[in-house]
């Protein structure tokens, strides 16, 4: 019978249930996560990954808020950072969540990997948000259901790709955090059927004037994936997609401001503030580090966009 998790509070620093050598790794992992966040954690997932196979088989239950449990392997070079309570996971994604509290919409969280934003969104300090993950991979997919399950089913669960249409890939990939239907035939991997985010409208799953926030963390096949929601983005919808600092020919920001009626929206570090952008040299700027993604927005709705001009004065006075 498998161990009961580990749990940790990151609003207390309380840790339970761990032995003398799981405590140990705990300060090793906050060690390692402090120290490297000064070179955007550089070097942190091999090194926790390497700890990782010293300890034992099992869960660590990270209470994210009162009403927001998020359960991973132990030891997890990617997720293990949340052990450290100074550090904050895409910031710019919780500014937009935590400031749409009041609004009804419902997250699409494509590429969910173990379900974090769909834990999070969902529960009640964010506003009890409906919330469809959806995650390909056979590896991450029972993780993700085991969170949906843990925190009272609240949210759906989708094992697919999203792509530019209904269909199937091969999935393939080393890193729970990278899995992609990007690759060639040859790089093996597994079948996965892929739906387009209008299926989802076609599929009832969402209605065709409903308010979305659509997370496109899909490893490369971020394009295809909007060339297959025209219909879901003429909605009061946002798209939050992964730029990846190693591509310095910017893809994806480009093609949402040169082939799509969207604005570009990034979060400007020297003001705090979501610029809209017309010119994607800011993103030569912005992306310091060629080994972590940023996140840049998509929308055409004046719903939404009105929203964020207010979280920028918002975030305007608090500076003042």
């Amino acid at each position: 019978m498998a161990q009961a998790p580990i749990q940790f509070d990151r609003a207390s620093g309380a840790l339970e249930g761990a032995n003398l050598w799981e405590r140990t790794a705990a300060l090793a992992l906050v060690t390692g996560s402090k120290i490297s966040s000064h070179f955007s954690h550089m070097g942190y997932i091999a090194c926790a990954n390497l700890l990782a196979k010293t300890l034992p088989r099992r869960d660590i239950a990270i209470k994210l808020n009162p009403d927001a449990v998020f359960e991973f392997p132990y030891g997890d070079g990617y997720w293990s950072k949340l052990l450290n309570r100074s550090y904050s996971y895409e910031d710019e994604l919780e500014l937009l969540f935590a400031d749409s509290i009041d609004v009804d919409y419902t997250l699409l969280d494509c590429g969910a990997n173990y379900g974090y934003w769909s834990v999070l969104v969902s529960s009640k300090p964010f506003g009890s948000h409906k919330s469809i993950a959806i995650e390909p991979s056979g590896q991450n997919y029972p993780k993700l259901a085991n969170n949906a399950r843990v925190n009272g089913n609240r949210f759906e669960t989708l094992k697919c790709a999203i792509g530019a249409a209904r269909g199937s890939a091969r999935l393939s990939g080393t890193k729970h955090e990278a899995f992609s239907i990007a690759g060639e035939a040859s790089d093996g991997g597994e079948e996965v059927p892929v739906l387009a985010l209008d299926n989802l409208i076609d599929d009832g799953k969402v209605s065709a004037n409903g308010k979305y926030l659509i997370k496109l963390d899909v490893e490369g096949v971020e394009i295809e994936a909007i060339k297959g929601g025209a219909r879901l983005l003429q909605t009061d919808s946002v798209i939050m997609c992964e730029e990846h600092g190693s591509d310095r020919s910017h893809a994806v920001s480009r093609y949402i401001l040169e082939q799509t009626p969207m604005k570009l929206i990034v979060l400007d570090p020297r003001t705090n503030r979501l610029e809209t952008v017309t010119e994607l040299s800011i993103l030569d700027r912005i992306k310091v580090s060629t080994h972590v993604g940023y996140n840049v927005f998509g929308t055409a709705s004046a719903f939404w966009q009105d929203r964020i001009n207010a979280l920028n004065a918002k975030t305007a006075r608090r500076m003042q």
